[in-house]
């Protein structure tokens, strides 16, 4: 037997991915649902397209093609004039004859009125607006020819309006060519006074400049001002290096002289004044004879003394001597200064003469300018003119027939390829419809479907058999009437041919859950939906007694406390269950019982309904109830209520190693199941993996079952045993 601690389940619940539309599959499955409402469309379209085409009048077309013209003279005129000459006032004209203007002035009754007053001798019923609603007007080669086709139930009526409306735009074609003419004339001949006074305007203005800004050529101006501002800034730049080198004589100077020691002064100032090296050199001559007389005489000697005396004398010439050109450079210092001054008052001069000179030149420039564009418009329109002038005196070649009217050809509105559209329309039509109506349901209905909408494997799919359609009330006659157990080991010959693919199912689905030996295999869990009536409680009664019939020991849970079903299921009374085993009405062994359907199936009922359910699960003993049937059986379900709406679901799961989810194809909603999917995420519950009830899809591993059988049967009817249960099932229950 198993520990009592339960095995680690590994958690495969992930976040639902998000589709970002319809997948191929997806929509021919739905399209297959939906195939008499898309058949009953589409033979509606088509009966009205053949209705059609055989209640309507034959009609009749032809048509003739004119050359025409690319572009007016007016809009020559427009091309070759700059849009600055041009007056607010001035007429949009475009450019190309057969543009979408041109062709509504074509059938508008500016031109087809004068036709419609010609055809009315002869067909007085005519107006303009049949002629307009059956006339067709096509430009072809980019606007140089014009195809005009006009239709009618009577052909002579065709060749007759066809002729009156060829003269009527050739008599238009005419008038419209003289127009433009007319207009171009007019149109330069208003345009001339505004250019005319234009050009005085800028002329005006350019005399004004100059005289007020007393010049000629503001460009050579300009050139002379910048020829004196670098000179006068060369000056300025010279002088400053020698202001500098001055000043640092001057300074070299006063310090030498401001010197205590017997050192002479012998700075490059002093070194320049003859003067001052010629009483230097005398200095420096009695100097010399005092130090040869100081080898013969002694200090107080009359000849020491003789030289002495004129030492001292020469001394105070020569420090005058340095006064004397220090005051000379301060002199030149101040010199420099001034003529500095100036240089700096002379550059600002120009500067602002240049600045004012810039601004004039602009404005001189901009006058200029416009005044050569304005005078080239000028000569510009004279021109035009004159060359209007000429054409208008000149025979203006109006449109060319290229292709007179044709005889008139019957043909038919509706068309074979309209017999065509009626039911290809039909079809997307009914495809559309199709499609919508399942958008706005929203329901699942295929495995296809539900494996798109969620990555949660997918552990089984349940056939749909309609023994059990739609009501658990099916199954309770089979036990309230024979009291016989149930087996999964009756003959082949009991099953019809949904019943065997029916438990085979479950059989699947009980691999897949309960066997094997991997810590992955769930030892307890529960059954859930996301809504009522999803089959959760057949699913898990059958679940329970495919394990049994596998070997396990399987404890069946009716963990539902708001409305048991299961006890039904098995032909029990719901007298002691889980309720009072946690409310300590009734001890472990008096709460479950052996079924007889299987020595391995044990079931517990829900027992008397709780008032708080959530409070009974959340319960501490509910602890010690894990840890004693964990000892003793291999396999518990739970069935649980659904999870929208309710907690119960989640509690259990949270205490088990995972949640097995049903959902009932055809009837859940996707966004349902969103929401229950979304609340296990947030509860960080595992889920196991979806069971598909109720499919209605066939696919190879029914076929497979059946052709299995049918082969075993025609060699030997009688000795092969199948997997089944005395009961037929389909997608039903709770």
């Amino acid at each position: 037997m198993s520990s009592a601690n339960p095995p680690v389940l590994r958690d495969i619940i992930q976040e639902p991915d998000q589709e970002g539309g319809l997948r191929l599959g997806r929509v021919v499955d739905v399209l297959k649902r939906h195939v008499f409402l898309i058949t009953g469309i589409t033979a509606l379209a088509t009966s009205a397209v053949v209705a059609r085409a055989l209640t309507e009048t034959p009609l009749y077309r032809a048509d003739f093609e004119l050359l025409t013209p690319l572009v007016t003279l007016e809009t020559q005129i427009i091309s070759t004039i700059s849009p600055d000459a041009l007056s607010n006032q001035s007429e949009s004209v475009g450019v190309g004859l057969l543009d979408d203007t041109k062709l509504k002035i074509l059938t508008s009754p500016r031109v087809l009125v004068s036709a419609v007053e010609e055809l009315e001798k002869t067909y007085p019923d005519i107006s303009y607006d049949s002629l307009k609603n059956n006339l067709t007007i096509t430009p072809n080669d980019n606007g140089k020819t014009l195809t005009v086709q006009y239709r009618s139930d009577d052909p002579y009526k065709v060749t007759t309006v066809l002729e009156v409306v060829l003269q009527t735009y050739l008599n238009y074609s005419l008038e419209d060519r003289q127009n433009d003419i007319y207009r171009g004339v007019d149109f330069v001949n208003d345009q001339l006074p505004a250019v005319r006074a234009r050009v005085n305007e800028l002329e005006a203005e350019l005399e004004a400049l100059r005289q007020n800004s007393n010049l000629i050529d503001p460009l050579a101006q300009g050139d002379q001002l910048s020829q004196q501002m670098a000179q006068f800034t060369s000056d300025h730049l010279n002088l400053q290096v020698e202001i500098a080198q001055t000043t640092e004589l001057y300074n070299d100077l006063q310090q030498e002289l401001s010197r205590i020691d017997n050192e002479y002064a012998s700075t490059s100032a002093l070194a320049q004044s003859a003067r001052y090296q010629s009483l230097l050199d005398q200095l420096l001559v009695v100097d010399s004879e005092l130090a040869d007389n100081l080898t013969v005489y002694v200090e107080d000697s009359p000849e020491v003394e003789v030289i002495e005396e004129r030492r001292a004398n020469l001394e105070p010439l020569l420090e005058r001597e340095g006064v004397r050109v220090q005051e000379q450079l301060a002199s030149r210092i101040r010199e420099l200064n001034a003529r500095d001054q100036a240089l700096r008052e002379s550059i600002a001069t120009l500067d602002e003469q240049i600045r004012n000179l810039s601004t004039v030149t602009r404005s001189y420039n901009s006058i200029q300018r416009d005044l050569e564009i304005a005078a080239t418009n000028l000569n510009e329109f004279l021109t035009k003119r004159e060359t209007l002038r000429i054409e208008a005196a000149q025979q203006q070649t109006p449109w060319e027939i290229l292709t007179p009217p044709s005889a008139p050809q019957a043909f038919s509105q509706t068309g074979k390829s309209s017999l065509l559209v009626g039911p290809i329309l039909g079809l997307l039509l009914g495809s559309g419809i199709a499609l919508l109506v399942d958008r706005v349901k929203g329901k699942i209905c295929t495995v296809r479907e539900l494996k798109d909408l969620t990555n949660v494997p997918l552990l089984a799919t349940i056939p749909y058999n309609h023994l059990l359609e739609g009501s658990k009330a099916s199954i309770l006659p089979r036990y309230e009437a024979t009291r016989q157990p149930i087996y999964f080991n009756e003959g082949v010959q009991h099953l019809d041919r949904t019943t065997g693919p029916f438990l085979e199912a479950f059989k699947l689905l009980a691999t897949n859950v309960c066997q094997g030996g991997s810590q992955d295999i769930a030892k307890s869990f529960s059954v859930s939906s996301a809504v009522p009536n999803e089959g959760k409680s057949t699913i898990s009664f059958y679940l329970a007694h495919a394990s049994a019939s596998l070997g396990k020991r399987t404890l069946l849970v009716d963990a539902d406390l708001r409305h048991p079903t299961l006890h039904r299921l098995c032909n029990l009374p719901n007298e002691k269950g889980l309720s009072d085993y946690i409310a300590g009405d009734a001890l472990l062994d008096e709460s479950f019982v052996n079924l007889a359907v299987d020595e391995n199936l044990f079931f517990m009922s829900s027992g008397s309904i709780a008032v708080d359910p959530a409070k009974v699960l959340a319960s501490k003993k509910i602890e010690e109830f894990f840890q004693q049937i964990y000892k003793t059986f291999d396999v518990i379900i739970f069935d649980t209520p659904p999870l929208l709406g309710f907690a119960d679901s989640l509690m259990v799961a949270q205490i088990t190693q995972g949640l097995l989810l049903t959902v009932r194809l055809g009837e859940i909603k996707s966004s349902q199941l969103q929401q229950a999917l979304d609340r296990l995420y947030t509860a960080r519950v595992p889920v196991m993996g979806i069971v598909a009830n109720g499919s209605r899809e066939d696919d190879d591993s029914l076929y497979a079952y059946q052709q299995y059988y049918k082969e075993a049967l025609e060699e030997d009817s009688s000795a092969i045993l199948t997997p089944a249960i005395n009961l037929s099932n389909g997608a039903a229950g709770k």
